[in-house]
């Protein structure tokens, strides 16, 4: 993360932190879609100007940071929440192979892998890198979250939680220390695999239907 590396450890040091969330569905032929959202505590307005000039909530600058010839922006929004006083910045993309997120600017010390594992599996990790928060501010008040939805049956993983097929990893920014690695294993489900529960569904509908008929009839 070159520049937006150095944006954020301006912002950081300057105004206490930023939070960041990081929502990514995998499909089984390596490509998907991302969504990324970070913010932090709204600064005055001259600060704020400062930060626009640096580009971590100018949306122009944002698109330069997360283009690459294999992903395609969806789009970009920075807003402000009167509620809790916070200045956002979300960002939404789709990839062709995930790994070819490492040609942006924004993830360029990321490490996106997706290897061929055991026969039929898949192996998938992700770099966090370090973080430095500046002088006097608490680290562990602070956190970034990475959610996978991953299109097939995971085998291992060293996510904090596990739901159906969604893993999810939250880090304080005290806690990913000299870089935290997300990794995972998965047995893609086949692009044409119809999932049980759908011919379970069907059945049942089926059945349901075919005892009205009969009634019907009988009637």
């Amino acid at each position: 993360m070159k520049k937006l590396a150095l944006v954020s450890f301006l912002a950081v040091f300057m105004y206490g932190c930023l939070n960041y969330d990081q929502y990514i569905s995998l499909y089984p032929d390596g490509s998907g879609k991302m969504s990324v959202e970070y913010w932090m505590f709204s600064p005055d307005s001259t600060s704020l100007n400062f930060l626009d000039r640096l580009g971590l909530f100018n949306e122009d600058s944002i698109r330069n940071e997360f283009s690459s010839e294999h992903s395609t922006i969806e789009n970009v929004e920075v807003f402000s929440d009167t509620t809790d006083s916070t200045i956002h910045a979300k960002i939404e993309l789709t990839f062709v192979q995930i790994d070819s997120l490492n040609e942006t600017k924004a993830f360029a010390d990321a490490d996106f892998l997706l290897l061929d594992g055991a026969e039929g599996q898949k192996i998938f990790s992700q770099f966090i890198p370090p973080i430095t928060t500046g002088f006097g501010v608490d680290g562990s008040k602070y956190f970034v979250k990475y959610v996978y939805k991953v299109s097939g049956e995971i085998i291992t993983h060293n996510a904090h939680q596990e739901k159906n097929q969604t893993l999810t990893w939250i880090y304080s920014l005290a806690d990913i220390g000299g870089g935290k690695t997300v990794s995972f294993t998965f047995r893609p489900f086949k692009l044409k695999e119809t999932p049980y529960w759908i011919y379970f569904l069907s059945g049942a509908v089926l059945a349901i239907v075919i005892f009205f008929l009969f009634r019907r009839k009988k009637d």
